[in-house]
């Protein structure tokens, strides 16, 4: 079993990481990252660093192949958001739901995969992860069914980072949100309000 420094569900193309793997550039991490541009750019950015894993499957609270929704990579420009490229959800309708508050998205630029998601526990089962540092989540209102799934008597985790914007639906907060609230406190964690769409909870 390994400990590891940080964990990213979520990462994007890494373009916010930089400080936190500088941070952990001791330590083994994990990037998940399921959009398979973002994906490539990960690989490639990070072919060197032998303590830097990636991993391209999506999490979730079951194990299944299912559709995957995400802006094609053709239409980002087009957008004029670089961080569209972040947008990827199993639900199409939370990619479309944004046109009307950040950007002016259809149908025709939103491209489907059928991926692998696997359960967080699955992950640690994968990548023999023992202990987590810094767990950060992002990843389009699915981070209820991560959060929820998580059993805290498996696996040591001393700090969590996550969106909260989207738990109950897009840029919707509401019971889901107080009940992983509840259970990290429960848990031990001290939650902390970052911004209004990022909550810390430490121990």
């Amino acid at each position: 079993m390994k400990d590891f420094g940080l964990v990213v569900i979520g990462a994007h193309f890494g373009v916010w990481l930089d400080g936190k793997i500088n941070q952990y550039k001791n330590d083994n991490i994990l990037l998940i990252e399921p959009v398979p541009y973002n994906y490539k750019i990960l690989r490639d950015k990070f072919s060197n660093n032998k303590n830097i894993s990636i991993c391209t499957n999506a999490i979730f609270s079951e194990n299944n192949k299912k559709e995957f929704y995400f802006v094609k990579e053709n239409s980002i420009s087009k957008l004029g958001k670089h961080w569209a490229s972040g947008i990827g959800s199993f639900d199409k309708q939370h990619i479309l739901n944004h046109r009307n508050k950040r950007f002016q998205i259809t149908e025709n630029d939103i491209e489907k995969i059928e991926i692998e998601f696997i359960t967080f526990d699955n992950l640690i089962k994968s990548y023999e992860i023992n202990m987590i540092d810094n767990l950060q989540i992002d990843v389009e209102g699915a981070e209820f069914d991560i959060l929820n799934s998580i059993d805290f008597k498996k696996i040591k985790i001393n700090s969590i980072q996550f969106e909260s914007k989207h738990f109950d639906g897009t840029f919707t907060e509401g019971p889901k949100l107080k009940i992983i609230k509840e259970k990290l406190l429960k848990n031990g964690f001290k939650i902390t309000q970052l911004d209004k769409e990022n909550i810390l909870a430490t121990k």
